[in-house]
């Protein structure tokens, strides 16, 4: 008898966990991430002859309410057409029940991987910018991300961003999107997909009420990403998150790309979360960075709701203002530093005029001999 070595062992134990595709247009290539519900595979699509993403349910035994949360993912998504957030393609389940979502295959580097590579920091804020564009247009359609930071944004192959993971989204009671949607529509929409596929696999995981998966989690449960979630978010205060808690955690994206650090202490070589005491002013870990970008960060990152940016959007002309090199509201300037902004702005400017001047008393000088 002939016993499998470990390499090929390990193979047959991937190949058995991979996903079937059979029956559908898609054929898988190979994994790309996995995370604790689903997990991300680059896959062919057959009929349009395309390298594509499929996120998929880990385990077609998992509770039946993650199905309805990838469902409801995917419709997030899918109402929010923008440059900066991937678009779906499709929505549909396996023959062993899973859940899965087709998506546009992005291929690049995390934002975090892209500015350990990248020093500028007018373009670590460009690319900033565009995240804080995304989100802003999410908000506008009444779509909270819960979960930003840097490992959730794409940088693509020709400099696009890309907000990724909005598995955690909380839909704002009340507001609607562009397709007239509010939360009890959405709701309403899982439920007649939970239903359609229900009728196509009678014992597949999504036979309970999507409605009930799909709605908000429990007031104390905590969501996110510790070092970069709002103060109210890690205190599992649900019912109070807004468009202010996504400003907050966008302040702490920021806070990374001016000091290439998490918002957070480290001690014993563990990093602990965040707070008033332990905080660190942007500066203290890299000189280089301005007063102006330090106030606007830390108002964004304000413990209180209130004394932040009371949307993404007011962020955007903020960073904006940094970008070129004008005031930001965040941070008052004495006259030196206006004047040492402008020249430094208007420095070519400055050097002709040095350059004429030089010019005419050299001409001047010249002429008495």
């Amino acid at each position: 008898m002939k016993w499998l070595s470990d390499k090929n062992l390990r193979h047959l134990l991937d190949v058995a966990g991979d996903p079937d595709f059979g029956g559908t247009k898609y054929h898988l290539v190979e994994e790309v991430s996995r995370g604790g519900m689903g997990t991300v595979y680059r896959a062919d699509d057959t009929e349009l002859d395309r390298q594509i993403a499929i996120k998929v349910l880990n385990s077609p035994l998992a509770d039946p309410d993650l199905a309805a949360r990838m469902v409801r993912e995917a419709r997030i998504i899918a109402r929010l057409e923008h440059p900066g957030i991937v678009p779906v393609h499709d929505v549909g389940q396996l023959a062993d029940g899973r859940v899965f979502y087709a998506m546009k295959l992005v291929r690049g580097s995390r934002l975090d991987q892209y500015a350990a590579q990248n020093p500028s920091v007018k373009d670590r804020l460009r690319k900033f910018q565009a995240v804080c564009e995304a989100v802003a247009f999410a908000h506008a359609h009444g779509v909270i991300h819960r979960d930003l930071k840097p490992a959730n944004i794409m940088i693509g192959s020709f400099g696009e961003v890309l907000v990724l993971d909005w598995g955690v989204a909380k839909i704002v009671a009340g507001q609607r999107s562009a397709q007239g949607l509010s939360e009890a529509d959405t709701l309403s929409l899982l439920g007649q997909i939970h239903t359609e596929f229900a009728k196509a696999q009678p014992r597949s995981t999504l036979g309970a009420d999507a409605s009930n998966a799909a709605t908000d989690t429990a007031h104390g449960t905590i969501i996110g990403t510790p070092l970069y979630m709002s103060p109210e978010q890690s205190r599992g205060e649900i019912a109070q998150l807004d468009e202010r808690s996504d400003v907050y955690s966008l302040g702490a994206i920021l806070y990374f790309l001016l000091t290439g650090q998490a918002p957070g202490a480290v001690s014993g070589g563990h990093e602990l979360i965040q707070d008033a005491l332990t905080l660190r002013r942007p500066r203290e870990l890299n000189a280089k960075v301005s007063k102006a970008a330090e106030a606007v960060c830390l108002k964004a990152m304000a413990r209180a709701s209130d004394e932040r940016y009371a949307s993404a959007g007011a962020l955007v002309t903020e960073v904006a203002g940094l970008i070129d090199d004008e005031p930001v509201t965040a941070y008052r300037e004495n006259a030196f530093e206006r004047c040492a902004r402008w020249l430094g702005k208007n420095r070519f400017l400055v050097f002709l005029v040095l350059a004429y001047l030089l010019m005419r008393i050299f001409f001047i000088l010249t002429s008495r001999r």
